[in-house]
């Protein structure tokens, strides 16, 4: 079994793939400055270190205490709206923190890297389902920042002689045992929809109701957050091949924002009112992803992703959280 350094393992994503990791019993070790992260979300069995990826001092003392097979890098900003009215933190954390977490693993020689990339670097496709060669003309700051780090990536793999696997999610969605999504501020529409539905929020806005789809609203490609980390696992089996290789993980079906409202109002039982409100900058009308190179490559199947299961997860992690809100809100009503 592999030992793996994981960044950004204390958020959505990276947690969870921690977690399927350790169930395949790899050795895990995260490195995360809780920006965005919780350090409860890191789960049993992972060592943690709080630090930044650009703090090459601290990063190279965890490199030296052990030999790591691979990293798998997660850390990013990652929110559409915010990288399009505040850029420059998005090329800050994921462009120029992530060449410096390069050149620390380069001076400790790794050469097997997984990097966490996005649907948004294609931008407004040409062509749906959109297969990995669609040209990549990104729409917003975020997209752009993810596509850079592809090329700096595909140079390392050239030069350095890396094996470098580039994922490009989809719509990460879903929820397990105990864990879910969980962003402060809640930017992702199935939270945002639920939380609406639980009474947390008030109503739920609908960026743009005059887009050139069926029902006028956004179209995006829902892919459950275990399915991505079932392809992380089977990257572990193809890892070590020199070079650089993308892949899209997504489901190759999209669903309008108005299809995911009806969902969650269908499942969670209760009416949930939405607002409309202007399109926002950088937002795509439709993303799909052709997911059949991954099929085809690593026999990878999207088995969580249906999105009745999807909703549903989510759904009783929703009602999770407001338990746990109800708690802590007595506990301090209590003592105070």
């Amino acid at each position: 079994m592999a030992r793996i350094l994981v960044t950004g393992g204390a958020g959505y994503v990276g947690s969870v793939c921690c977690r399927q990791l350790l169930a395949g019993g790899h050795s895990v070790e995260v490195v995360d400055d809780l920006s965005t992260g919780f350090a409860d979300a890191v789960p049993l069995g992972a060592i943690f270190h709080q630090l930044g990826i650009e703090d090459q001092a601290a990063l190279s003392r965890v490199l030296a205490a052990k030999p790591f097979n691979a990293v798998f890098h997660f850390a990013a900003k990652a929110s559409v709206p915010e990288s399009v009215i505040n850029p420059g933190p998005f090329f800050e954390a994921n462009v120029a923190a992530g060449i410096s977490l390069l050149e620390t693993l380069r001076r400790h020689g790794i050469r097997n890297f997984v990097f966490s990339s996005s649907a948004a670097i294609y931008g407004t496709p040409q062509t749906v389902p959109i297969p990995e060669d669609h040209p990549k003309q990104p729409v917003n700051p975020y997209g752009e920042s993810k596509l850079i780090f592809e090329q700096i990536l595909e140079a390392y793999a050239v030069a350095y002689g890396w094996s470098v696997i580039a994922f490009r999610y989809f719509n990460a969605c879903g929820a397990g045992d105990g864990w879910g999504e969980r962003h402060a501020p809640e930017t992702h529409i199935i939270p945002l929809l639920l939380q609406t539905a639980s009474g947390r929020r008030g109503s739920f806005e609908v960026f743009g109701t005059d887009y050139g789809t069926p029902d006028g609203t956004c179209l995006r490609d829902y892919v459950h957050v275990l399915d991505i980390a079932e392809a992380h696992l089977l990257a572990m089996r193809n890892i070590g091949q020199t070079g650089f290789r993308a892949y899209n993980i997504g489901t190759g079906k999209s669903h309008s924002v108005t299809e995911i409202h009806e969902a969650a109002e269908r499942i969670s039982g209760k009416r949930i009112a939405i607002q409309s409100a202007p399109r926002r900058a950088g937002d795509p009308p439709v993303l799909c992803a052709s997911p059949l190179k991954l099929l085809h490559e690593f026999g990878w199947t999207p088995t969580h992703s249906s999105l009745e299961n999807i909703m549903a997860e989510a759904w009783n992690w929703e009602q999770h959280q407001c338990k746990q809100l109800f708690v802590e809100g007595w506990r301090s009503s209590a003592t105070s």
